[in-house]
């Protein structure tokens, strides 16, 4: 069977984050994904204006349909909506580990877009606490990573694309053991880097692959798909996440 990473994930009309950029991602490493949208967004690939979470009885109906029929290799977690949402999909997961204790689930803890735009209805910070609580990696960007805090998780991949000098520098720690990788800063601003790179290392995951090759493969297929980024209108570049076409 092909490996399956369940999604939960907003859905961006303009095709470059949330739930589009995570299939696409998925799908690239080998992997198969089974998209179970959060929220609908009116959004281009630039702002946000708003957000409409799923309600949490149909997000669940969506996952337990999946769960009930589907062996789940990897879990990804994008924007949840809310926090009645997110609480939602936390209980699924422990549902999940009652069959499979070691399932990683990947967290991109998204708080606005790149623009500052909110993500979330209520309190984007404490609708992803119940997240956190069940996450095996979380992927912040480094103003994320400092809204968290400290966090209990495993694994923690900390992205420098939003910071400044020549090279981006990743920074993964777990427990004591940490490890950093330097990749070139690329010219202009991207729209759903996140997304691709937690995606693919959750398809990594699924696929059998240690933490540390996960992270490293899902790092270098993001940094491809951002160097043969194409434009569809002024402001942020989407990634090409179609190996076919890197």
């Amino acid at each position: 069977m092909l490996p399956t990473v369940l999604v939960f994930a907003g859905l961006d009309p303009s095709g470059g984050a949330g739930i589009a950029a995570d299939l696409t991602a998925i799908a690239a490493q080998g992997a198969h994904p089974l998209p179970v949208v959060t929220a609908l967004t009116v959004q281009d690939h630039n702002r946000v204006h708003d957000v409409v979470p799923v309600d949490s009885v149909l997000l669940i109906r969506q996952a337990q349909a999946l769960i009930d029929t589907v062996h789940i290799g990897a879990v990804k977690l994008g924007i949840p909506g809310n926090r009645a949402n997110a609480e939602a999909i936390a209980a699924l997961i422990v549902q999940l580990r009652q069959r499979m204790p070691a399932l990683p689930v990947v967290l991109d803890p998204v708080l606005a877009s790149g623009h500052g735009d909110a993500l979330a209805r209520g309190d984007a910070l404490a609708a992803l606490m119940p997240l956190l609580a069940v996450a095996t990696l979380v992927v912040p960007n480094l103003g994320e990573a400092q809204a968290l805090g400290q966090v209990g998780c495993p694994h923690v991949l900390v992205t420098g694309g939003h910071g400044d000098g020549p090279e981006v520098v990743n920074r993964w720690r777990s427990g004591n053991h940490e490890q950093e990788w330097r990749w070139p800063r690329l010219p202009g601003q991207f729209h759903g880097s996140g997304c691709t790179l937690a995606a693919a290392i959750a398809a990594r995951l699924a696929l059998g692959e240690s933490m540390a090759d996960a992270l490293e493969r899902g790092q270098s297929y993001t940094h491809q798909s951002l160097a043969q980024s194409f434009a569809i209108g002024a402001g942020q570049r989407i990634p090409q996440r179609l190996p076919s076409l890197l």
